[in-house]
């Protein structure tokens, strides 16, 4: 594989940092060439590193992009990647000319840059603007700039993440005060608390933030020296106002530093206080020393800072609590290590050089497969299906699940899900969406796709409407005309009323190459239909193989205002189509009588938590008009993560909502499902768990014995949660196994 590394060559700081570093270590996996656009200190330190370095400058940039052409004709690369504004101007010249394939690395917001040259901003930054839009790929530097991109209309299957790495093998020099202060000509004493940064001294870094802070941390700490590194266009502004506020003796502006681990070698406490960032290497290079480091919330710094843990964050120009962090930190040296040491091992482990380039070298691996894709006409591996974009928690889970599952199969998957609500779906779940009701791009998308998933749900039934159930047997048909394998992906089948649907649904389900069910109800539906095309296998619900760890929960934990103190009882519910009189006269009242027994009785304060807010909220009201004691309603902002977080916080629910039960067997937590659909029933026997019966029969009194039984019951029925629940979590990943077996067939 070749690959030409295409760079402005004016380059300092983080950017030359990561080129240079990832150029260097991918010379020893393949073929690589650096060529800048313009001679000077990166190219001759490029070359000093052993990089092949080409550089073409001249006093006319057409010349210079018909000569980059025609050295990349003569050279025969398979990749261009630039990284910058004028190397992707450059770019997208040699695509056009050369038909090559080009990924860009993108080091910041490309709307921020320019910020102190309007004539720039006007030129080559909107320039560069309009031509990233053409471009093949995108690596980004942290997750903010995915959904950066993604908002702003990017396709995500074309968005890469590579987080910025450093050498931590590399043999680091040896400093002292003494000779820092010397250097530097500055009064230094082993008292003093060294805070420092190291960063372009421009408006982006925020550096009157830091000054702002350091003067209210000196009014009660004057031993605590702030020492800047860097240069730029606020060098005068900013000595100005230092001395404004009175800080010559404790703020020291140290000029351009060849050598930034000089810097950070001496130091106690790492800053940043920038207003907008990628991934600075400042952050990394403290780490590398294992500094105490506080920095502003911005770009990826989240992803390497977990604040309280291994640092502190603050909000952009916030220097109140800047100042307040760097006070606490400089009075206490214990804390300093502590974070100093967790930072480190936290960079060692995600931000290391080696990650990073084996990371990059799966990409490029993944764009040549791209190019092959695209030659045979294919351009998605998976279109999937369902009810998504309408808000519904558990289909959200479910997709969440699909395309984890997938990922983890094969990582270089490409995904287009049909969604309501496109923007939002590409955003929360990383994969292309497009309307499902736009039949133009639904067919479009699948001439260029190899399998049609529907994943997870109830479709196949009519209890609902047969016009949903029409409109998922037609796109169905649809993908069969067109070649495509298909695949219904713990479905959940039936009931059909109708005989004219049940025809139809035997025809279409007859012409999949797989179905699986998520429990045994579906199962023997599909064998009173008569389906025997496709091959059939009982499953579990693609919701219990969502990923999900301790600190997702716990970081989710507090968003829904519910005290770690109290204890509570769960209750998801929802409107029961046709059975209204039972609804609003007595399944309504059972409940409300319910979440006043399960306060006064156990302490457990209700909560209820609706799984599609717009159609649950109406029937939550009407119950908590009926109810006497307190209660509590989750909002509707909440995410399938924090409805994880919340039912994770229940002592019991009692649930209508499939896939709340299913997100309580999934935590263990003990549940009574109450039936409005075979569906519920379904799952509650396939999982042996307790049911207070169908909606048209509920009362209080057997919906009392059901909570006493559990309540008082607890552990046992957390224990068989425990050794059932680990089943369905590996059925529910085979899943993903037989949607792979059809890709690759």
């Amino acid at each position: 594989m070749k690959v030409l590394h295409l760079i402005g060559g004016g380059d300092v700081g983080g950017a030359k940092v990561h080129v240079l570093s990832l150029v260097k270590e991918l010379t020893s996996n393949i073929d690589v060439t650096l060529l800048s656009l313009r001679p000077g200190a990166f190219a001759d330190e490029a070359r000093e590193m052993g990089i092949n370095v080409k550089v073409i400058k001249s006093s006319n940039i057409i010349a210079d992009i018909r000569n980059a052409i025609q050295f990349v004709k003569n050279n025969n690369f398979d990749i261009i990647h630039s990284h910058g504004a004028k190397a992707n101007i450059f770019a997208y010249a040699i695509k056009k000319a050369c038909h090559i394939p080009v990924i860009t690395t993108m080091h910041s917001d490309y709307k921020l840059d320019y910020l102190q040259s309007l004539p720039k901003r006007l030129s080559i930054g909107l320039f560069n603007s309009l031509v990233l839009r053409s471009l093949d790929y995108y690596i980004v530097v942290t997750s903010a700039f995915r959904k950066m991109l993604v908002d702003r209309g990017f396709d995500t299957n074309s968005i890469y993440t590579i987080l910025n790495g450093i050498d931590f093998d590399k043999k680091l020099n040896d400093y002292s005060r003494e000779e820092f202060a010397s250097k530097y000509k500055i009064q230094l004493n082993e008292k003093d608390i060294l805070v420092g940064i190291a960063a372009r001294l421009t408006p982006v870094k925020g550096i009157n933030t830091l000054l702002d802070a350091a003067k209210l941390v000196v009014e009660k700490n004057p031993n605590v020296k702030f020492l800047i590194g860097g240069d730029g266009e606020d060098y005068k502004s900013l000595t100005t106002r230092c001395h404004q506020l009175g800080l010559d003796n404790n703020v020291f502006f140290l000029g351009w530093l060849n050598d930034p681990y000089e810097l950070m070698s001496i130091i106690d406490i790492s800053v940043l206080t920038s207003i907008s960032e990628g991934f600075p290497y400042s952050i990394l290079e403290g780490a590398r020393f294992s500094k105490a480091t506080v920095s502003s919330r911005v770009g990826g710094i989240p992803d390497l800072i977990d604040s309280s843990v291994n640092g502190y964050l603050f909000e952009p120009l916030d220097y109140n609590t800047l100042a307040d962090y760097l006070l606490e930190l400089s009075l206490d040296h214990e804390k300093r290590i502590e974070f100093g040491k967790r930072i480190y091992e936290k960079a060692y482990k995600n931000f290391s050089l080696d990650a990073m380039c084996k990371t990059q070298l799966e990409i490029y691996t993944k764009i040549q497969n791209d190019v092959l894709n695209k030659s045979k006409g294919k351009k998605y591996d998976v279109i999937v299906s369902g009810y998504y974009g309408f808000g519904n928690i558990g289909d959200d889970a479910m997709l969440r699940s699909i395309v984890d599952n997938l990922k983890e199969q094969k990582p270089d998957i490409s995904i287009l899900a049909l969604s309501r609500n496109p923007l939002e779906t590409t955003r929360n779940y990383g994969v292309s969406a497009i309307n499902r009701k736009n039949m133009f791009k639904v067919y479009s998308s699948m001439k260029k796709s190899k399998l049609f998933v529907y994943g997870g749900g109830n479709i196949i039934q009519d209890s609902t409407s047969s016009r949903s159930l029409l409109f998922y047997l037609g796109t169905a048909w649809l993908a069969k005309k067109l070649k495509l394998k298909i695949m219904f992906y713990a479905n959940g089948i039936g009931p059909i009323n109708k005989s004219s649907n049940t025809e139809r649904s035997r025809r279409i389900l007859n012409m999949a190459d797989v179905i699986t069910v998520r429990e045994k109800f579906s199962l023997n539906e599909l064998k009173k239909m008569g389906i025997i095309g496709p091959k059939i296998m009982l499953t579990a619900d693609a919701a219990f193989a969502v990923n999900i760890n301790s600190d997702e929960l716990n970081d989710s934990r507090n968003f829904s205002g519910l005290s770690p103190d109290k204890k509570y009882a769960g209750f998801s519910v929802r409107r029961c189509p046709g059975f209204e009189e039972q609804q609003h006269v007595k399944y309504e009242q059972a409940i409300a009588e319910a979440a006043d027994y399960v306060f006064i009785k156990y302490g457990l304060e209700p909560v209820f938590i609706p799984m599609e807010y717009n159609v649950d909220i109406f029937t939550i009201k009407n119950i908590i008009s009926k109810m006497k004691t307190k209660n509590y309603i989750i909002s509707n902002n909440h995410t399938v993560i924090e409805t994880f977080s919340v039912i994770n916080k229940m002592d019991i629910i009692v649930s209508m909502r499939l896939h709340a039960l299913i997100f309580a067997a999934y935590l263990k937590v003990p549940f009574i499902g109450i039936s409005y659909q075979p569906k519920v029933d379904g799952f509650l026997e396939y999982i042996n768990q307790p049911t207070a019966g169908n909606v048209k029969e509920i009362n209080f009194e057997r919906l009392r014995s059901k909570i006493d039984n559990v309540l008082q019951n607890r552990e046992p029925i957390k224990a068989v949660l425990e050794s059932s629940v680990e089943e369905l979590i590996c059925k529910a990943r085979e899943n993903s196994l037989y949607a792979i077996e059809l890709i690759s067939d």
